[in-house]
């Protein structure tokens, strides 16, 4: 028990680390490529990667023995990760800073805290909901713009990650339920097929460009072999921890993403975006605590006490 958690923990961490620099790599091709043609590119190097680590494993075998059911969960997958990644890298093109979309994107654990709580019955105490409620204070104080009406009080492209959180923790609790059954190489290949078949598509439908620098090129390559192990690791992950302990730890690579923006595009989130990312931080950090058995309700001893 204790070797499959560490093996649980030791994946999300693997994806922690490649999904932080996903941010940076996927920013800077983002800045020279239209969404299209750096969709088609990214993709196609996910999807030949997915091919040869598959086969590689004798995991291709699979497709021979897909049920009716199975074949229906990979087609909700694909449509799921169509919306979530369009919107998570608009999300990318649209705020300057990626720090603050890795920030914001701490929406995310806990839509699937929620999703935990009403559809697959985990079991959270007080202390996670309130790491939870602090996560959503720092997304607020984060996304906050000054304004004073619906149109102005955010900064641009909030709603995009706050659609892209809500799909993207779906997808992971439809991949939860099911990673047992199918591999998660196969949810990988599913996922890069989907997503190369709509970024060709788009590709044509939009008339883009077939030329492309070499700098850009080079940073699409690396970034695409970044989410590839990202994904893959994410989904092992699942196999050995709770999809909400997963996600609450890869909620740090705000963390990893800010260091490397400031390295990279020689810039820091605003006084009151930095202090919203802590909250978010804080709020995750004692979700997993809790999580863990480190952080307990304070008040449960109190009423052990009275009882």
């Amino acid at each position: 028990m204790k070797s499959d958690i560490f093996k649980g923990y030791f994946f999300t961490v693997i994806a922690t680390l490649s999904f932080s620099n996903v941010y940076i790599f996927s920013k800077v091709a983002l800045n020279e490529l239209p969404l299209a043609q750096f969709g088609m590119i990214w993709y196609a190097v996910v999807t030949v990667l997915c091919l040869i680590f598959a086969a590689s494993n004798k995991k291709l075998k699979q497709l021979a023995h897909l049920t009716r059911k199975q074949v229906s969960i990979l087609l909700t997958l694909g449509v799921l990760e169509i919306i979530t990644t369009t919107l998570f890298f608009v999300s990318i093109h649209i705020i300057p800073d990626p720090s603050v979309t890795s920030f914001l994107g701490n929406m995310f654990p806990v839509m699937v805290m929620l999703g935990g709580i009403f559809i697959l019955h985990e079991r959270f105490g007080p202390v996670e909901i309130f790491g939870g409620f602090l996560a959503l204070a720092g997304a607020f104080v984060i996304s906050y713009s000054g304004g004073t009406t619906l149109d102005t009080i955010f900064i641009e492209g909030t709603g995009v990650v706050f659609f892209n959180a809500l799909f993207a923790a779906t997808a992971t609790l439809v991949v939860k339920v099911h990673v047992k059954k199918l591999s998660p190489e196969l949810f990988n290949l599913n996922r890069g097929f989907w997503l190369l078949l709509f970024s060709v598509v788009m590709f044509f439908v939009m008339n883009e460009s077939v030329i492309i620098s070499v700098r850009a090129f080079k940073n699409t390559f690396v970034g695409a072999i970044l989410e590839f192990t990202a994904i893959l690791t994410v989904y092992h992950s699942y196999r050995y921890i709770e999809a909400s302990r997963s996600s609450i730890i890869q909620s740090l690579k705000g963390i990893f993403v800010l260091i490397g923006a400031f390295f990279v595009f020689k810039t820091l989130p605003l006084p009151h975006q930095l202090w919203g990312g802590i909250i978010t931080v804080i709020g995750v950090l004692i979700m997993a605590l809790a999580q863990a058995g480190l952080l307990k309700n304070p008040f449960s001893k109190v009423a052990d006490k009275k009882l």
